[in-house]
């Protein structure tokens, strides 16, 4: 799946929810997404809202599932365990996934949310997605 059909699939699946964050990389085993923050999505002092980056994790943790599946809208979070590393301040956040590991019935990732440009992440999170299983109870 490239970045263009990732953004497409998004697009479809979840009509009519804003602006939405965009599929910037997809590579085996990695998913890049980027979001362009307004107003709905800050904190006062102009932090990045907490539940917006952990949107952003779960939406670029599911990209980079995908990367391995292919297509696969039920793919499901699990698990998602996230750290708020420092202020989250800036127009343009970052999340960078990478599956740590897939198996047959999950596969864990290692996300990095950060201000575009910046050295440090903001928040560092490791989300689990359950796999679906085919008719003959193998995962998908």
């Amino acid at each position: 799946m490239t970045a263009d059909e990732a953004n497409t699939f998004l697009s479809a699946a979840f009509v009519g929810t804003g602006r939405r964050s965009e599929v910037t990389l997809m590579e085996e085993g990695r998913a890049v997404m980027r979001l362009v923050a307004d107003a709905t999505h800050l904190r006062p002092g102009g932090y990045i809202s907490g539940p917006t980056q952990m949107s952003l994790v779960d939406s670029a943790a599911y990209m980079a599932v995908m990367t391995y599946t292919g297509h696969e809208p039920m793919t499901v979070t699990s698990n998602l365990s996230i750290n708020f590393l420092r202020p989250c301040i800036g127009d343009v956040v970052v999340a960078d996934a990478r599956v740590m590991k897939i198996g047959q019935a999950l596969a864990v990732m290692d996300v990095d949310v950060r201000i575009e440009g910046a050295d440090k992440p903001a928040s560092h999170a490791v989300v689990t997605y359950a796999l679906p299983r085919k008719p003959d109870g193998r995962a998908a």
